[in-house]
């Protein structure tokens, strides 16, 4: 797997023609047991994420800029989990465990894409909601159709950005010690702990990167809610109080959830030495949290649940009809 590399030469990227993803190791009941709970976590993501899309898709309550957010965020949710999960209960399944130096290439980049996408989806459901509670007067005109594609489109913008960047420069380096990640897939952290090159400039461009999205997206995310709390404690109102607190307080879980992982991994300088850590808290930030994702957002938003109450009656009239 690994050819030699001249030092007195220009450097080989390619020192390295494929990797070993080791995993979590153990025996044969072990690894069974980590197969059927990644095959479960992400069975329930496929079908919740799906599930959110096709609910706000036909239903036309739903068809507000917050749920086309939403429905953004379980479609980011249903391809990164994906591009993790099905290579990772094959690798258990697989006694070589291999990816080609191009398949985790490409893990990376997607990977990188969409989970920097979803940090920018979450700022901007935030300033969404900010908008929708405290300016509703402006907020058909600023917050329209236009206006939203473009906002996603900005978050995606910026995950391919992040995601060429650090893929670019991770794999500039020469892979020539060991071609063996200790991890369950490609990502950057694991893959510099193999590199025979400096990766002092990959470290402090992780760290940067990550550390600049992170706090900017926090940024906006806690400005926004700082003046939604001001306008909701604000309001004479008792249950339009509790609607709002319902739907920000989903939001808040899920940005919880996303940026605390997110940190430990990545937003820290001593993130790249700790692998042990980073494997269990790397399930969680991969697989349970698009899972989480729309069991927190539907059972939390009465909208959404209304909204599956309709689909369902719908179904059972075209049912009846059919007979």
């Amino acid at each position: 797997m690994a050819t030699p590399v001249h030092r007195n030469a220009s450097l080989s990227i390619m020192s390295v023609q494929g990797f070993v993803l080791v995993g979590f190791g153990g025996g044969a009941e072990t690894q069974a047991l980590l197969f059927a709970l990644i095959l479960a976590l992400y069975m329930v993501t496929i079908l919740g994420n799906l599930t959110m899309i096709v609910v706000i898709t036909l239903d036309a309550h739903l068809h507000s800029p917050m749920y086309f957010f939403l429905k953004n965020l379980s479609f980011v949710d249903l391809c990164y989990s994906s591009v993790i999960a099905p290579k990772a209960m094959a690798n258990i399944l697989s006694s070589s465990k291999v990816i080609s130096f191009e398949g985790c290439a490409t893990q990376l980049f997607f990977f990188s894409l969409l989970a920097t996408t979803e940090a920018f989806l979450l700022s901007v459901m935030a300033y969404d909601r900010f908008m929708a509670i405290c300016s509703p007067l402006r907020y058909p005109v600023t917050m329209c159709p236009k206006t939203c594609a473009r906002l996603v489109l900005g978050a995606y913008c910026g995950g391919c950005l992040n995601s060429v960047v650090q893929t670019s420069l991770t794999f500039q380096l020469p892979f020539c010690s060991s071609n063996r990640i200790d991890y369950f897939y490609c990502d950057v952290p694991p893959l510099l702990q193999l590199a025979c090159g400096s990766t002092a400039l990959n470290e402090l461009l992780l760290f940067s990167f990550c550390g600049f999205i992170i706090f900017s997206t926090t940024l906006v995310i806690l400005i926004s809610y700082g003046y939604i709390t001001v306008t909701i404690l604000r309001m004479h109102s008792g249950s339009r109080r509790h609607k709002v607190f319902s739907t920000c307080g989903s939001h808040m879980m899920a940005v919880s959830l996303f940026y605390g992982t997110a940190f430990v991994i990545y937003a820290q300088p001593g993130a790249v030495a700790s692998m042990a850590q980073g494997k269990v808290i790397s399930v969680f930030y991969t697989l349970v949290i698009p899972m989480l994702n729309p069991l927190i957002y539907s059972l939390r938003n009465k909208d959404v649940k209304d909204a599956l109450q309709r689909l369902r009656q719908r179904h059972s009239l075209v049912q009846k009809g059919g007979k």
